[in-house]
């Protein structure tokens, strides 16, 4: 291989993109990594629901995983791709060209918020979507709940596992009868009317603002429409809906993990997918060198072939 050619290019350098890498230098495959630096959850100051890294900055993970793929001898690239050919061959930010046997994108995705003001300020840190995430940090504490989707309400019933105080606030989905009898048996206040704005004081969220009256609150939770950074893939004929439980893509050659394939994955699901993918990668990797192989040795020789040869 070339300096800028590669067994596997790991696009994305998250928690799926990093441990898809281990997983590959370990199988003493050539593997780069071109991380861009913004991961999703770059706001929120601790990660949860991980093993033996619970509590642990998002940041301080990555800055292990990183010290970990240089003793396999992955190489990291701080840059963006921005296209990528088949073949593969990944034109990077930089001007650097990179070309690689097979793809695994672990890009993840962003959150498109409503348009709330105080609501980017607050996003990752007091208003948050995953409650597993974040809500034991908020227990009992004074809870929201923001309508923006027919899903919300069971976010509402979701959320009050954490909190005997709970607000949804309808804003743009208002419950039906039987969700508003639903949330009044769990004791969750329901708020009409549009939420106009999130109120903060000293760099913490504390009221949401309806009906030109602000209700005291200190988390808001709210589900999100998530887009997925796969416009790379575009050119190349992908179709989401036909990726395989392994991550393995419609495209030849191309493997997806993470948020990118699944929104909803937190930290630690992001982290197994990318395992899983970097497995069932290195397989079809051995497929294509022992085809190589047999075709350097001359092909395939029939068995029958074979031993009438060794008789003669």
């Amino acid at each position: 291989m070339t300096e800028n050619s590669y067994d596997v290019l790991v696009v994305g350098g998250g928690a799926a993109g990093l441990n898809a890498a281990l997983m590959l230098g370990r199988a003493r495959r050539r593997v780069v990594v071109v991380d861009g630096g913004a991961p999703r959850n770059a706001p929120a100051s601790h990660m949860h629901g991980f093993i033996s890294r619970d509590g642990l900055p998002p940041s301080e993970l990555l800055k292990i995983g990183r010290e970990e793929l240089a003793g396999y001898g992955v190489e990291l690239v701080e840059d963006t791709v921005t296209s990528l050919e088949p073949g593969f061959t990944a034109k990077l930010g930089s001007g650097r060209e990179l070309t690689a046997r097979r793809v695994l994108l672990a890009t993840g995705v962003h959150d498109d918020l409503p348009d709330l003001p105080g609501l980017r300020e607050s996003w990752g840190t007091d208003a948050v979507t995953c409650p597993y995430c974040h809500g034991y940090e908020v227990r009992d504490q004074p809870l929201g709940v923001l309508g923006t989707e027919p899903a919300s309400v069971e976010h509402a019933l979701l959320v009050r596992q954490w909190s005997p105080d709970v607000v949804y606030f309808a804003h743009a989905v208002p419950p039906s009868e039987e969700d508003r009898e639903r949330l009044d048996a769990r004791g969750i206040r329901v708020v009409d009317g549009e939420v106009t704005a999130l109120r903060r004081e000293g760099g913490h969220l504390t009221g949401v603002e309806v009906g030109g009256r602000v209700v005291a609150r200190t988390a808001l939770f709210l589900r999100t429409r998530t887009v997925p950074h796969d416009e790379l893939l575009h050119g190349l004929g992908y179709d989401a809906d036909a990726t395989d439980p392994s991550g393995k893509t419609n495209v030849p050659g191309v493997w997806v993990a993470g948020n990118v394939a699944d929104a909803r994955a937190t930290v630690v699901i992001a982290a197994a997918m990318g395992a899983s993918a970097a497995g069932a990668l290195n397989h079809d990797l051995v497929t294509e060198d022992v085809r190589r192989a047999v075709e350097a040795f001359g092909g395939f020789t029939p068995a029958a072939e074979r031993a009438a040869a060794a008789a003669r």
